[in-house]
């Protein structure tokens, strides 16, 4: 927790000294939100600790490689994580004043400083361990912002997230979770991850009457998982799988309203899901149509 503090009177600091003729830091606005978003964070490590490592015994620090594990969808949700976590940093730090480029650099980095004291926790957990392999995915969420908004100063590419409850919770719910709130952070098996692409903004001819809205989503999910690794579900009788779709989205953040409120909910909640849509999935078992897929 002491990086996490240490990296906000960084951020603070930076970004209150930053100026230039374009842009004069309103620190009225910049040190509330960046104070009100470290106790946000704050107490969702704290929720984390409880729903994931409270009643789990502790162990000395040791590394642990699990790049291998659970077809590598726990990685995708540190990426994920760590992209809306540097999205927000950004957008805040823009709306403070801060010049551009800064911005992109500084808050993009927020997502990787914000995951990455996980691997502490894990770090100390005798069923873990520090993972370098989730720290490179922490960079890449965070990275996928920085190099977007430099090449485009716009994000075209957003990963999202959507869970839907499997039947593999109940056959193994002290790992995969009890409830509805364990099973979102823990069962896999109903976890997709999308990279969602913004049409509109591919586009050369920006006076086109395409739907500015309308995304083009890729997804990525895996099956028939109790355990992290392949051999051990086989000798349980689970022949574990990945799951490919494609399917429709909504970028959220091309609807405005004139209220500041809804148009903050629909930025940094609606957006980070992806909406039940259509969709086509490929996999080992062929290509199957989902009329409506969570």
């Amino acid at each position: 927790m002491r990086i996490v503090i240490l990296f906000f009177i960084s951020f603070i600091t930076i970004a209150s000294r930053a100026q230039d003729t374009l842009a004069v830091i309103n620190k009225k606005r910049l040190i509330p939100v960046a104070t009100g978003a470290l106790g946000i964070y704050t107490a969702s490590m704290v929720g984390l600790n409880e729903l994931w490592y409270k009643n789990n015994p502790r162990s000395s620090f040791r590394f642990f490689d699990d790049s291998h594990e659970w077809k590598q969808m726990d990685k995708l949700g540190h990426a994920v994580t760590a992209f809306h976590e540097s999205r927000f940093a950004v957008d805040v730090l823009r709306w403070s004043g801060v010049p551009q480029r800064k911005a992109y650099l500084i808050g993009g980095l927020a997502g990787f400083v914000f995951q990455t004291p996980i691997e502490f926790l894990d770090a100390y957990s005798p069923e873990y361990g520090f993972s370098w392999s989730d720290v490179a995915a922490n960079a890449s969420g965070s990275l996928l912002v920085i190099g977007q908004y430099l090449a485009w100063e716009e994000l075209r590419i957003q990963p999202k997230f959507s869970f839907h409850q499997t039947k593999f919770a109940k056959e193994r719910p002290n790992v995969l979770g009890k409830s509805f709130n364990e099973q979102l952070l823990k069962d896999y098996n109903g976890q997709t991850y999308w990279l969602s692409f913004n049409i509109y903004s591919f586009l050369r001819d920006k006076r086109s009457n395409f739907p500015k809205w309308l995304n083009v989503s890729l997804g990525y999910s895996a099956e028939n998982m109790l355990y992290a690794q392949d051999s051990q579900n086989k000798e349980a009788g689970y022949v574990p799988y990945r799951q490919y779709f494609l399917s429709l989205d909504i970028d959220f953040t091309k609807i405005r309203t004139r209220s500041r409120v809804v148009n903050f909910i629909l930025d940094y909640g609606f957006n980070i899901l992806h909406v039940p849509s259509p969709a086509l999935e490929y996999s080992r078992k062929g290509i199957k149509f989902h009329a409506i897929y969570f």
